[in-house]
């Protein structure tokens, strides 16, 4: 491992490191407001979607802020009204495509509600993404490519493992799903693992609103006969990479954002644990 991260220069890795993370913290999109969830700071909503929350229930929308809360004059629960404004914003343009798939509703740090998937970004809300960065024992890590027909960032390279957790569900039972979906890794595979970590809490302004995300990593030593597949569909290619490759493939921009810096911070752990050889 020691020779393989001596391909990183120490000061690169760090340079890129810092340039990264300013790109992905960014202020909300021009025109959003701030949005509540039963009386709780949640989001940022984005301008095109304020105009079609007007008048839904449960829907208040002031000059400062956009508030949701459960509409009880029309018997309707909170996760009834977050339900009804996706469904309500599905064929006007704000959302990007239709996952089918609940997450959790965060506000000032407690679980609120629920909602779907593709009405997270232009509401601006909290999302976690979970990754697992797996290493070969002779110093290689395992990436993965995304399929060209994914809604962002087709046909760039990933961590192997990457995705958000739904509704209800852990950060740790939400690695070991994306684990096999993407990479058909079983729990027994994942037994030299390292705890999950947050590495930063995202802000990013996308086409369709506004990411805020909770990024966390976990660094596995994969042994020699566990050979990734994909099962999901969502990435058309699985690779073992030296460091060095890996390196200019992310000074070639090959990865996505949060890849890269799942990568980065990964690399920055182990040259920090086991310096490089001189």
């Amino acid at each position: 491992m020691n020779n393989a991260l001596s391909h990183v220069p120490d000061d690169a890795l760090a340079l890129r490191y810092r340039q990264l993370t300013r790109r992905i913290q960014q202020l909300p999109p021009s025109g959003s407001r701030p949005l509540t969830v039963s009386g709780r700071v949640a989001g940022w909503v984005s301008a095109k979607a304020i105009q079609y929350l007007d008048g839904l229930p449960g829907i208040l929308i002031e000059p400062e802020a956009v508030h949701i809360t459960a509409a009880s004059t029309r018997r309707m629960s909170l996760n009834a009204v977050l339900a009804h404004l996706a469904e309500s914003l599905k064929d006007t343009g704000c959302l990007r495509g239709w996952r089918n798939e609940l997450l959790d509703v965060y506000g000032e740090g407690r679980c609120l509600g629920a909602i779907e998937r593709a009405a997270v970004r232009p509401l601006g809300l909290l999302t976690k993404a979970v990754h697992l960065t797996a290493w070969a024992p002779d110093g290689r890590m395992w990436i993965a490519r995304r399929a060209s027909s994914k809604s962002t960032d087709p046909n760039m390279w990933d961590t192997l493992v990457g995705g958000l957790a739904c509704t209800n569900e852990s950060m740790d039972l939400a690695l070991l799903r994306e684990s096999n979906e993407e990479a058909g890794l079983s729990e027994a595979d994942l037994a030299d693992r390292e705890p999950l970590r947050i590495i930063l809490r995202m802000h990013r302004r996308l086409p369709e609103g506004y990411q805020v995300e909770d990024v966390l990593n976990s660094d596995c030593m994969l042994a020699e006969s566990v050979q990734p597949r994909n099962m999901d569909g969502e990435v058309s290619e699985i690779r073992l990479a030296p460091v060095k490759d890996v390196w200019a493939m992310v000074e070639a921009g090959e990865f996505t954002r949060e890849a890269e810096l799942v990568i980065l911070d990964s690399l920055r752990r182990k040259m920090e644990y086991q310096p490089p050889c001189r």
